[in-house]
């Protein structure tokens, strides 16, 4: 496992960006697959269909692009057997591994963003409305699913590492080591 300040040994072209809900797994997905020319696959579009239904051809869609040479998307849906099909695949991980309190703001202000704006997501869906009687209850309650599963990422690395040690982990623990590790790993500093 390597620290912010490490920079990468390698070209990554494959990678699975981990964290916590709200830890701000796509946006940095996103922006890793601008700088190194990766094809960016947001993992929630594959599995939310139409009014939030599981697509049946989820893990089908995940096996196709995981046998491409050059992606990045983030590492979800373990429970449905992700990790069978992306972690042999994949190259790198960064871990996301950011402060409670930090996570919890963002997952607060995005979910009330998304609401209050009825932000269409994947596949035309929308969040529930604030107003809405069981929008923070059950399986909408996002926050409470925050909150069970926060250390969820912590408690499966060191297994992660054991069963696949091809892969390089990289453990962020703040959002002021990206930058510091993406200047450390500049297509141009690799080895």
């Amino acid at each position: 496992m390597l620290p912010a300040d490490d920079p990468l040994p390698f070209s990554p072209e494959r990678v699975l960006v981990a964290g916590v809900t709200g830890s701000g797994k796509t946006t940095l997905a996103q922006r890793l697959g601008s700088l190194w020319n990766l094809r960016h696959v947001e993992i929630d579009g594959l599995f939310h269909g139409q009014n939030w239904t599981p697509r049946p051809s989820f893990l089908d869609d995940v096996r196709t692009f995981a046998a491409e040479d050059r992606w990045i998307t983030e590492w979800q849906y373990t429970s449905k057997g992700t990790d069978r099909i992306l972690a042999p695949r994949a190259q790198l991980v960064v871990w996301l591994d950011y402060p409670y309190p930090l996570v919890r703001r963002r997952l607060l202000r995005r979910t009330i963003s998304r609401r209050v704006f009825r932000t269409r997501l994947w596949n035309g869906n929308v969040e529930p409305p604030l107003w809405k009687r069981d929008a923070w209850t059950g399986e909408n309650d996002i926050l409470r699913w925050q909150k069970d599963t926060r250390h969820k990422w912590e408690e499966r690395m060191p297994n992660v590492l054991a069963e696949h040690p091809h892969l390089v982990v990289i453990r962020l623990s703040h959002p002021r080591d990206v930058d510091r590790w993406l200047a450390a790993s500049r297509p141009d500093t690799h080895r």
